[in-house]
């Protein structure tokens, strides 16, 4: 515990982070987010971050040591796509009983599920994750796993970041610190070159790094690891060798990309691949940082040469899109990189920003959004689920993009929704993928289906006043029953 408590105070203590810097010593170690209350894990807890950063590497065994439930709660959480090993996809955990909590057997039962992943799988490396339940009983998983790692020689990395260590946020970081410590620099690549970088935050969400990866293919840009998205563990542990870094993501990764810089030399900027101009942009900051490193200076030329092709396939493709689109208004649920990646690529178009959260964003993101949409009224910290209702049931917005848990909100105000967040199914990033999003925006704008759930029910119709031709006896008689039976005056009948 007291090797945990000295860790978060050093993630908390980040000199690369703007806010950071101008608190005092008390306020830096209270860190940024808010304590979670216990058994109140919303939005997810440490353990649960940890494994979102650590899970998409694809040939690794993802261990948990701890009850069955942590695992099952964990499993699967993000929609990141791997081209090749499909360990990652299977479910390992210790599955602690109350009779093994009572017995102390926790470290046995860990060492013995280490040998079996070994011999069954043979992975290059097994990830090690305690929970609170383990945590707090005092199983010591960096003594396990240096004993197993030596033993069965590979190796057994401990991640530690119980559950009840903090937030999702401190979780990533958490991990970030993880892979420092065991696996970065372990493994020496013998085929480095000038043009290697990594690509940090960036999960592979439904294949979007698939859509970026061949534009820095066609430069002779060879990316060395994509940490955390559809990674091999070698890869990761030669990841030293980079000559340059770009941070997508930097809410979860900062501490990751500053520390290579300070121990391996390797600079960093921070970009998107959301949108055209965004994605122009970062392969421009890419090979400005190559060329600082050493890199033949030709390959600016390139790049502009490429940007300049690829813009104008994509903004041909997006042609058909403006006149519908024009105008649109979009609300944005989202945080992070999204709530100021997502802004500016829409705008590109003529779409309007009704609103953006910023939850998740850093001071830097929020000066960014600021920037972009020169009106502080349509940026919020956080929007409740009954102003959310309110703004869309009155028409403020024709969209909603956000995640999962707001989309019964959108679709009980009748309004269209497009989910962007980590369980989406179409990729958004580079130049196709902002086509892609634009495609996907117009196709839930336009459904049909929404002008008719707008349509009042036919019994909440008013009646209507018909005239009628004259009557006979027989027919008048008639109408005075069927008026005492269900109560109407002559000649109304309802009609929609």
């Amino acid at each position: 515990m007291s090797l945990l408590r000295a860790k978060i105070q050093d993630v908390f203590n980040e000199p690369a982070c703007e806010q950071n810097r101008g608190k005092d010593a008390n306020a830096r170690k209270e860190g940024c987010s808010k304590p979670l209350i216990p058994g109140a894990a919303a939005g997810g807890c440490a353990f649960d971050g940890a494994k979102i950063v650590l899970q998409p590497i694809t040939d690794v065994a993802h261990l948990v040591h701890g009850p069955l439930a942590c695992e099952g709660n964990s499993w699967d959480n993000r929609g990141a796509a791997s081209s090749g090993p499909t360990l990652w996809r299977t479910s390992f955990t210790t599955d602690l009983t109350e009779l093994d909590v009572v017995m102390g057997q926790g470290e046995r039962k860990l060492f013995k599920a280490i040998r079996e992943i070994k011999e069954a799988y043979g992975p290059p490396a097994i990830f090690v994750y305690p929970t609170c339940v383990t945590a707090l009983i005092g199983d010591d998983i960096e003594a396990v796993c240096q004993r197993a790692a030596e033993e069965f020689g590979l190796a057994v990395v401990p991640v530690n970041a119980p559950g009840f260590a903090g937030s999702k946020n401190l979780g990533n970081k958490l991990a970030g610190e993880a892979l420092l410590d065991h696996v970065i620099g372990t493994v020496e690549p013998d085929d480095a070159g000038p043009y290697d970088i990594n690509i940090l935050g960036e999960f592979n969400l439904s294949g979007e790094f698939w859509l970026v990866k061949p534009l820095l293919d066609r430069l002779g840009i060879r990316v060395r690891a994509c940490i955390p998205g559809d990674a091999r563990y070698v890869d990761i542990a030669g990841a030293h060798r980079a000559r340059a870094a770009m941070m997508v993501c930097s809410t979860a990764l900062i501490n990751l990309a500053r520390k290579m810089d300070e121990r391996w030399g390797i600079p960093f900027c921070e970009g998107s691949f959301y949108g055209i101009t965004d994605t122009s942009e970062a392969l421009r900051q890419i090979s400005e940082l190559l060329v600082k490193q050493g890199a033949n200076p030709e390959i600016l030329g390139r790049t502009e040469l490429l940007i300049a092709e690829e813009e104008a396939i994509a903004w041909k493709k997006l042609a058909a899109y403006r006149p519908r689109l024009a105008g649109k208004r979009v609300l944005l649920n989202t945080g992070g990189v999204k709530s100021w990646s997502v802004v500016h690529a829409l705008m590109e178009i003529g779409i309007e920003i009704v609103g953006t959260s910023v939850k998740k964003s850093t001071v830097e993101d929020k000066e960014r959004i600021k920037q972009i949409l020169k009106n502080d009224n349509h940026i919020f910290e956080q929007i409740a689920p009954r102003e959310l209702y309110a703004m869309l049931s009155e028409r403020k917005a024709d969209i909603l993009l956000s995640g999962g848990r707001t989309q019964f909100i959108a679709l009980k105000a009748k309004t269209p929704w497009l989910d962007i967040n980590q369980e989406r199914q179409h990729p958004y990033a580079g130049y196709d993928g902002m086509v892609e999003l634009v495609r996907q925006i117009d196709l839930a704008i336009q459904n049909p289906i929404w002008c008719q759930v707008r349509e009042p029910a036919p019994w909440d119709c008013q009646p209507a006043v018909r005239e009628e031709l004259p009557r006979t006896n027989s027919e008048t008689a008639t109408l005075h029953v069927v008026q005492e039976f269900a109560g109407t005056t002559a000649g109304n009948f309802g009609e929609c």
